[in-house]
């Protein structure tokens, strides 16, 4: 009998964002580093390829307040990192950083520093902003148009991995005895000048133990998908019904042959929700509780408000949807869209799903927010997970709990080890394992070092 396909699974920690249940007593900081020691250690313990950290340049604001998922801040992520590759051993760190606000060669400097500080467990989770409410924390304010700000991800990416690989492996000799230290042409120049960036650059850190960062990417549209595809190596996607699963996977996937790529150089982890009980009817019963909880009537209100872009707070959040049309001329509709039609079609959408199944405005939301991927017990969830593994619909999630920092605990302890008894999911971590070993990706290419004279004429 064949081996099963391995599942792959990340663990991402709850933070700030519509999942979370700030208000349940047992949620702690999203500050204090404890929380993020006891969330590694969990995801550790539960052998995870990595945990995952979102990153937001700003606070959200809603009618000039800050809206209530943000009120516990939003820490640095390269900071944390750091910090949780300390207090832990196998467990991969990857963090969400921006393209458009940052710049190559520091970005890529930061990173070969944590894949270093780490022993080679470090991942860049590349994204992007288009919007000028990001924007205009940073020096250029504005925005780029979705295409531009592709363009310049594409160059970025290419322009660090090119960093990256600028030391070939062995080029540090450190022979005491000769007092040679670098090789002849370590590191190699590098020279760039394209649409976004002009470098001309000595790289100053030496090549990584896993080569270089892992490259994690979540955009969806055409361009998002067309980038994924020549620079990621693990999508976090949003597809998470099986069918529309396995038709991303085979669209993603089926790109790669056109950048020299084979499938398993690329892992696609969407991101799951969960509910346990020890009975199918619990475990819905769990679910509708928890979705009380992250959806309270002013959040839902919150919701539409910020399609329809215009105040809805005389609505009742347990009665219908709006009648009236949207404001399409406001800052929220365009934030939110982009086009009035986008906009438009998006209400029509939440209009015929309340209407269809008799929806208020709260249950809407809760349709729409809060519904839990995969709900039952640990058994059928665990079957789940396999089940979109082995037909080839994903390489595995990215797990995301609901309460900060224990929202993994019950998934470790209850699912985990029914994935191991399948034959699918390791039993152990290999010693000295990089995060590219845990996520079975092929080794990097290095670049043949430069001559001296090469190096000489700069």
């Amino acid at each position: 009998m064949s081996r099963p396909r391995q599942i792959h699974l990340a663990a991402h920690f709850p933070g700030v964002n519509s999942t979370t249940v700030w208000t349940d007593p047992t949620a702690g900081s999203q500050i204090d580093f404890s929380s993020f020691e006891h969330f590694a250690a969990t995801a550790e313990r539960g052998l995870f390829d990595y945990v995952f950290l979102a990153e937001g340049l700003r606070l959200r604001e809603h009618k000039g307040r800050i809206h209530e998922l943000d009120v516990l801040g939003r820490p640095n992520t390269l900071s944390i990192l750091a910090a949780v590759a300390a207090v832990t051993e196998h467990v991969g760190v990857v963090g969400t950083l921006n393209t458009t606000f940052n710049e190559p060669y520091e970005l890529a400097r930061q990173l070969a520093t944590l894949d270093h500080l780490s022993g080679g467990r470090a991942g860049w989770n590349a994204v992007t902003s288009s919007d000028a409410f990001h924007g205009a924390n940073f020096r250029r304010g504005g925005f780029l148009d979705h295409a531009d700000r592709y363009e310049r991800a594409r160059e970025f990416a290419a322009l660090a991995k090119q960093l990256w690989d600028s030391w070939p492996g062995g080029g540090v000799r450190a022979d005491a005895a000769s007092g040679v230290f670098l090789d002849d042409g370590v590191p190699v120049p590098v020279r760039h000048s394209g649409p976004q960036f002009d470098v001309d650059a000595l790289f100053d850190v030496p090549r990584s133990p896993q080569g270089r960062p892992v490259i994690v990417q979540a955009g969806d549209s055409a361009d998002g998908r067309a980038f994924g595809a020549e620079h990621a190596e693990v999508i976090f996607s949003l597809h998470q019904e099986f069918e529309d699963a396995r038709a991303f996977y085979d669209d993603v996937k089926g790109r790669l042959a056109q950048y020299g790529r084979e499938e398993d150089s690329l892992k696609i982890l969407p991101a799951v929700t969960f509910s346990i009980g020890d009975t199918d009817a619990e475990a819905r019963e769990r679910a509708r509780e928890v979705a009380l909880q992250q959806v309270r009537p002013e959040v839902a209100l919150t919701y539409v408000e910020q399609v329809w872009g215009r105040d809805l707070s005389g609505y009742d959040p347990d009665g219908p949807l709006p009648e009236v049309d949207p404001d399409t001329g406001s800052e929220t509709a365009r934030g939110w869209a982009n086009r009035h039609a986008a906009v438009r079609a998006r209400i029509a959408k939440l209009r015929a799903l309340s209407e269809t199944e008799g929806l208020s405005i709260r249950e809407t939301v809760i349709r729409l927010t809060a519904t839990p991927t995969f709900v039952g017990t640990p058994d059928h969830i665990a079957g789940e997970i396999d089940r979109y593994v082995q037909e080839r619909a994903t390489d595995g999630f990215t797990v995301v709990g609901h309460l900060t920092p224990h929202g993994l605990d019950e998934f470790a302890e209850r699912v985990v080890p029914l994935l191991q008894e399948r034959g699918s999911y390791r039993q152990s971590y290999e010693e000295g394992a990089t995060l590219r070993d845990l996520l079975d990706l092929p080794a990097t290419q290095t670049v043949p070092a430069q001559s001296a004279p090469a190096l000489a004429a700069r």
